[in-house]
């Protein structure tokens, strides 16, 4: 059985509200936005997902981004889970993500993270993402119980509860 109904269809394009941002699957093809975004700011990156996902390495290399954007885009056309790039209006430069996956931990039907680049922390961009990634999974995504880690749950306590079956 799916951990999405059968007829879901992924939203491919969501607007920011109040910005000039938006959101849509992220492709192998974004490797030359994506790379700098995420070594830009992969030491924030790390403290944050580094224990759960050991991700970003400090050493990750450009080639090993592409590759694992490809993994992600095959994943997305699978619907086995999904990363969504943060762009800016002309696609010029990527400015975060967001994932949203099946459950790994007991006591949700969805997991949902996501960050912003360094130079967006405590800004009115970053407050915007904020407030815009819980509205969305409730308005266009089929879930019942998502968790939203390192908002909702700390990282630690996640890693805690027991693996979903």
């Amino acid at each position: 059985m799916s951990w999405l109904p059968d007829d879901f269809v992924h939203p491919v394009y969501v607007p920011v509200p109040d910005t000039t941002l938006h959101l849509r699957p992220i492709r192998e093809a974004d490797s030359p936005l994506d790379y700098p975004a995420v070594m830009g700011s992969q030491e924030r990156l790390w403290e944050i997902f580094g224990p759960a996902w050991a991700w970003p390495p400090e050493s990750m290399t450009y080639e090993q981004n592409r590759i694992d954007l490809l993994r992600h885009e095959k994943e997305i056309a699978a619907h086995q889970s999904f990363n969504y790039a943060l762009l800016d209006e002309e696609e010029a430069r990527i400015l975060g993500c967001v994932y949203i996956d099946p459950p790994e931990r007991i006591g949700s039907d969805g997991e949902v993270s996501w960050w912003v680049v360094d130079d967006l922390v405590g800004g009115e961009l970053e407050r915007a993402f904020d407030a815009l990634v819980p509205r969305w999974i409730a308005a266009d995504w089929p879930f019942q119980q998502p968790r939203y880690l390192g908002r909702d749950i700390t990282w630690q306590d996640w890693l805690a509860l027991p693996r979903a079956s």
